[in-house]
Parts: C-alpha cells; sequence; structure tokens
C-alpha cells in the first residue's frame, strides 16, 4: 500500500512525501491523503482541515552561550569557541539556495532559514566546479544525499540526538501493468554520477533538474512512471523523483515502464551492518570521523572510510559538534589541530559523544547572526539552530 500526501495551500503548511507536516505560516488549508495499492484493488483519499495558529516551543532548560575558552589538550594550548545549545531548541539541515548541489555564504544560509545559530556541516566536492556533498544529510524525516562514510548526527522528533556511523540503502518494486513485480536499487541520492556507472535516486531537493544528460532517467511522479528519457537533462518533478541508471547499471531501466507503480523503502545500518532505528530523525548531517563515544576518545577515522591525510595525520581548522551528558549540544571550531588533538579538545569541553565536521576553510560559525569563525569559502550545506526556523 501506498500513501500519497499534498496540501491545498502549501504557503500555509507543506507536507512530505513520509506526510510529515510542516507548518509554514499563519492561516488554513487542507491535507489530502491519497491510499493506493502497489496491486489492483483499493484506491481511495480522504482530506483532513489544518489550522496553523503560530506554533508552541518547548520550555528551552537554557539560553544558548557562545564562549571562547582556552583548552589545553593532546600536548597543546588551543582557543576555542564554543556554543551550547539547550535540548530541544529547533534544528534543520540547511541548503544553499535550499537545494543540493550549490553553495552560499554561511551568513546567508543563515538569514535564509531564520537561524540563531550556524555551524558548517557535511564536506562536499569544492573543487571540481559542482559543489556536491560527500555525507549523509536528512531533513524534514527524508534523505536528501546518501554518503555513507564517516558518521552522522540526527535529531529526534523529542528533542533528543544520536550519533552513528549510518549507512543508507534504498531498495524498490515496479508493479508493471501485467503484474510483475520488478525489484529495483539506489545507492546514490542526489549527486551527479563520479564514473561511469551510477544508480541515482534524485528528489526536489536536487532543484529543477538532474543537471546532466542521463543515459537513462526514470520519471515518478506520485508513485507512477510518467516518462521514460534517454540522453536528456531530465525536470524533476515536485510531486515525485527521477531514477537514474547508467553504465553498468543500465540494465536497471528495463524494469521499468510508463504506468508502473513505485515504491521504495529505506534500509539504516552502521558500518558494522547492524540495523539502527532512526525513524524518529527529522534531520541529520553526516561528516566524521567519531572523535568520542560515551566520554571517551573513540577515533578510527581510516575504518569509516577516511583516506585524506588531513583527517588522518595534518592538522588544520576544526568544527565539530557534541551531545553533552544532559542531551544539549555543543558546537565548536578551533583554528588549528590534528584530529587526536581535536578529540582530546571535545573530552576536555565535557562531550559524552562527539564527531568532526568538514573543516579548512568551511570551518565556520555564527552566533546570533554574528560570525564568531570566518569560513573561508561559501558552504554547500550547514546544520541551523533557532527559535523561529523558517523550514
Amino acid at each position: 500500500m501506498q500513501l500519497i500526501y499534498t496540501t491545498g495551500n502549501p504557503v500555509i503548511a507543506k507536507v512530505n512525501e513520509a506526510g510529515v507536516l510542516i507548518p509554514v505560516s499563519t492561516g488554513q488549508t487542507t491535507l489530502t491523503i491519497t491510499v493506493s495499492q502497489a496491486s489492483p484493488g483499493y484506491v481511495g483519499s480522504f482530506k483532513l482541515p489544518v489550522s496553523v495558529t503560530g506554533t508552541k516551543r518547548a520550555q528551552l532548560v537554557f539560553t544558548p552561550k557562545l564562549e571562547v575558552r582556552t583548552v589545553k589538550a593532546g600536548g597543546g594550548s588551543f582557543t576555542v569557541r564554543t556554543v551550547a545549545i539547550p535540548k530541544g531548541m529547533p534544528v534543520t539541515t540547511g541548503y544553499a539556495n535550499r537545494k543540493v548541489g550549490t553553495t552560499q555564504p554561511l551568513s546567508a544560509l543563515d538569514a535564509a532559514y531564520h537561524a540563531d545559530m550556524a555551524i558548517n556541516g557535511a564536506f562536499f566536492d569544492s573543487y571540481s566546479g559542482v559543489p556536491d556533498p560527500y555525507d549523509n544529510l536528512i531533513s524534514s524525516g527524508l534523505p536528501q544525499h546518501i554518503g555513507n562514510t564517516g558518521t552522522s548526527i540526527g535529531f529526534k522528533w523529542d528533542g533528543s540526538a544520536v550519533m552513528d556511523s549510518l549507512r543508507l540503502r534504498i531498495s524498490g518494486t515496479a508493479l508493471t501493468s501485467d503484474g510483475r513485480s520488478n525489484s529495483w536499487y539506489a545507492y546514490v541520492m542526489n549527486r551527479l554520477p563520479s564514473g561511469r556507472t551510477t544508480a541515482t535516486l534524485f528528489t526536489p531537493q536536487r532543484g529543477k533538474a538532474i543537471g546532466f544528460s542521463a543515459e537513462n532517467a526514470i520519471v515518478v511522479r506520485k508513485g507512477i512512471v510518467t516518462a521514460i528519457h534517454h540522453g536528456v537533462n531530465t525536470s524533476i518533478p515536485a510531486d515525485g523523483c527521477v531514477l537514474v541508471y547508467e553504465g553498468g547499471e543500465a540494465g536497471q531501466a528495463k524494469r521499468f515502464e510508463v504506468g508502473a507503480r513505485i515504491a521504495y523503502s529505506l534500509r539504516t545500518t552502521n558500518m558494522d551492518g547492524d540495523a539502527v532505528d532512526w525513524s524518529d530523525v527529522h534531520t541529520a548531517v553526516g561528516a566524521g570521523p567519531r572523535l568520542v563515544t560515551n566520554g571517551k576518545v573513540t577515533l578510527h577515522p581510516a575504518a569509516e572510510g577516511f583516506r585524506d591525510p588531513k583527517i588522518l595525520t595534518g592538522d588544520g581548522a576544526r568544527s565539530g559538534i557534541a551531545i553533552r551528558k544532559d542531551g544539549s549540544i555543543l558546537l565548536a571550531t578551533v583554528p588549528g589541530a590534528t584530529m587526536k588533538q581535536w578529540a582530546d579538545i571535545m573530552v576536555q569541553l565535557g562531550a559524552q559523544q562527539a564527531m568532526n565536521l568538514d573543516g579548512g576553510a568551511s570551518s565556520g560559525m555564527l552566533y546570533e547572526g554574528r560570525t564568531v569563525t570566518v569560513p573561508g569559502r561559501e558552504l554547500s550545506n550547514a546544520l541551523l539552530f533557532g527559535k523561529q526556523l523558517r523550514y
């Protein structure tokens, strides 16, 4: 069975394909839920009135606080800028120009989402022309990019945060007109192919089009294949997605036909292949490596998939994020440290769980509209916190 969600007026409230209703502005609209089986049978819908009267935020236990500290760790003395954020502070992943694959100054990202605090997020390609991210990104309960390396931090609906070596796998079915159910998969999301072979899922978060002439592009709208293109820079429908298969994966395109019903699921594991439940996570950013686990240094970058000497042995500007014992969040930047020193610093700062974020020229942090760590480049994405976030 497949559920399709739409709202009558997205200016008042938006809804994503997971059924997450997001208030936008005060007013009234209608939520329509359409029920469609992946086999012949019942098809129906019902409507629910939605009234947005304002948002009532949970009472925060303390006011966010900016500090500049001198921390001795790993044989050195470091000037560290930190922002303490109470558990339950609204948070979202911010995308440059609100789509995957572009860049924007951190201050512009902060302003676009009406954030109070911001820190740079996932690694991204800052040298090859198209600034695609490298890591996992989740917004409003839905993945918007799959990287499957390093460590991710996730924020749940109940205000708590989790941290793990999250790995995401997409698998689906295509039910054809003659009743055949063909399986399919995709292992990349919202990213240009890095080689001749790819199986990629593009969502509206990518923008209006996939950005290249794809060998095979399957267009899906409201769970139905509406077109199959070859050698075209295919448009991404606002109410669906595009599946791209090239090179060694081109054979998967033969499993689809116009009119086929499409469904897919997301499998979440850690890097050891053990299942992890992130179903309650609405926002997540991946980067890494993991620095601290249960209050102790746990640094294994090579095991997480890192090969860059800047991560393995070098020093440089660092950004990081920690979960403290009380569930509050700590954002932190330092102008220069090795990863081992960075992990030691996080322990000194009281981290229960901690991970590295993108660094070097990307390292940047804002507090109440003021830049406290100036990034040396425009950014692809960021983690944003604030009482009146504009999603």
